[in-house]
């Protein structure tokens, strides 16, 4: 059985609505309302969702690049949420992410071989000439040339950036990574190339990635398990291939009706989804799906059950959990 490299319990990250001339707060945004999952090593956990839903904020408040409003994260046993800024800054080593826009994220005024020996020197890992082994070595790891440490990142394509950016991450040798949206800005062409980088990685390092994302065709071939948003919230986790077979929750199985099918005569229906994605301000009450779900039902002529009572989390199969009333 593998080892459990990382434990979420009701994790939440509220930000505060500020208004008025002398900026009261007036209510908060809960763009993380409660979660719980464990990461397993060596595993890839898939976590998907519309735009909004909380999968980035949840990535960054598991490093404290966003601080937790309250909750439990331990790391290999240890309680991130509590630690002191050295001890923080230690454990990040084993911790790192890597950041949607493969532009943005680096800093234009740095050569790549001086962003890779800072994270180097930083951690007291390799100086002098070490360094530059270390910084060849990282380039030729993710599919460059060692003579691009002497560019800027201006002058590589988006494909190579992120790859740059993915050997920064590399460079303190983490066991477990945040893949935030890591090939959304991408071409398709270069996108399964920086998948198919990331797959070889794990496989030869040993890694353990966290991967957000809201396209499941690419969750689906680097997952091992996946784990559904909405509102803030966790609504179904299961191994990848249940919950591509037997989706239960109503969400879920829109998002992956939604996913483009090639062969025409296996196209199945596509579910719509009525109405907006409620504001996480102002979630609704009972299940934050219920406005704009199709198997809404009422439960013996009272207010129906799912805007009154919140869905328990429950397990429906080995390791399938879903928060839905019917599902």
């Amino acid at each position: 059985m593998s080892e459990r490299l990382l434990e979420v319990r009701d994790l939440r990250v509220h930000f505060p609505v500020r208004t008025g001339v002398f900026s009261r707060v007036t209510g908060q945004v809960r763009a993380v309302d409660g979660l719980s999952f464990d990461v397993m090593q060596g595993e890839t956990l898939g976590l998907v969702g519309e735009s909004g839903c909380g999968k980035t904020t949840t990535g960054r408040a598991l490093l404290r690049l966003v601080e937790p409003t309250s909750g439990s994260v331990k790391f290999e046993g240890r309680e991130v949420t509590t630690l002191p800024r050295g001890e923080l800054r230690a454990m990040r080593r084993r911790m790192q992410i890597v950041f949607q826009d493969p532009y943005s994220s680096l800093n234009p005024r740095l050569t790549i071989g001086s962003m890779l020996g800072e994270a180097l020197e930083i951690h007291a890992l390799a100086r002098g000439e070490a360094a530059r082994e270390r910084i060849a070595e990282l380039l030729r790891l993710v599919g460059l040339s060692p003579d691009h440490a002497r560019r800027y990142p201006h002058e590589f394509s988006g494909g190579q950036r992120q790859r740059i950016g993915v050997a920064r991450a590399l460079a303190v040798e983490p066991r477990f990574i945040v893949l935030d949206e890591p090939v959304s800005a991408l071409d398709v062409s270069i996108q399964a190339q920086i998948v198919n980088l990331l797959q070889e990685l794990q496989q030869k390092l040993g890694l353990t990635y966290l991967f957000v994302a809201h396209d499941l065709s690419v969750v689906e071939h680097i997952s091992t398990r996946v784990a559904v948003m909405y509102l803030g919230r966790i609504v179904e986790l299961a191994d990848r291939d249940t919950l591509y077979r037997d989706p239960r929750h109503p969400y879920t199985k829109a998002l992956l009706s939604a996913v483009p099918v090639p062969d025409p005569a296996r196209r199945s229906g596509r579910i719509l989804l009525t109405g907006d994605v409620p504001s996480p301000a102002r979630p609704p009450s009972g299940c934050r799906f219920h406005p704009r779900c199709p198997l809404l039902r009422a439960d013996d002529g009272k207010r129906p059950r799912c805007q009154g009572e919140d869905p328990e989390w429950r397990e429906v199969g080995p390791g399938h959990w879903v928060a839905c009333h019917f599902g």
